[in-house]
């Protein structure tokens, strides 16, 4: 049971649209498949390693967090602004595709950014913990360490499977679109992760839960 209800809970946590879910689909359609599923990989083993912290009831390593929560979010704030701008210009400069080899370089920019975006929301750190509470009231996580680990490991599997369908379908479908339309996505792309850059910086100076 308790590896089903991580799976369930890995998968449905990444469905919701954010900054995160934004940079993997920009990388899908910019770069391919792989680009997009290794920035997914490291968003799912993001939230493995938190439910892992939590389960194990490592909540001094929230509170050490805590104390550079500012900083943390002046970066988010800057990463999601540039990131905005840079998918702003794409948006106005792109043209239809051509088949050609992916770029041989890799930019490690929108790792950083997810890295960042997560280490700066502090709302995981509740959800993680309100999640080992959960599971651990409900008696799904026992006193042996290694349920723990099953149970942080379904997550990440849930969460892998919802990045390897999301990456698999923007890569398989997105040359469909027409130039108008891409250019369309992308500007959309932009003006949400703008909005977050935005909300973060309010989320400074007053106390805003995103």
């Amino acid at each position: 049971m308790v590896i089903l209800i991580g799976v369930l809970l890995g998968f449905a946590v990444c469905i919701p649209p954010g900054p995160v879910n934004i940079v993997i689909i920009s990388q899908a359609m910019k770069r391919g498949f792989l680009h997009g599923f290794a920035a997914g990989m490291l968003a799912a083993a993001l939230d493995g390693t938190y439910c892992l912290l939590a389960v194990l009831g490592l909540a001094n390593v929230v509170g050490y967090l805590d104390a550079y929560r500012p900083v943390l979010k002046i970066v988010a704030c800057v990463i999601l602004a540039t990131v905005a701008w840079r998918t702003f210009r794409q948006s106005r400069e792109y043209a239809q595709p051509v088949a050609v080899a992916p770029p041989a370089s890799v930019s490690p920019r929108p790792y950083v950014g997810i890295f960042f975006l997560y280490v700066s929301n502090p709302s995981l750190y509740a959800f993680w913990l309100g999640t080992a509470g959960f599971v651990t009231g409900h008696g799904y996580i026992t006193s042996h360490k290694l349920t723990a680990f099953v149970f942080a490991a379904a997550v990440w599997t849930g969460c892998v499977l919802w990045y390897l369908l999301l990456n698999h379908y923007v890569a398989r479908y997105h040359h469909l679109f027409s130039p108008k339309t891409y250019q369309r996505i992308f500007l959309a792309l932009a003006v949400v992760l703008m909005a977050f850059s935005v909300v973060t910086a309010v989320s400074i100076f007053v106390p805003i839960h995103i």
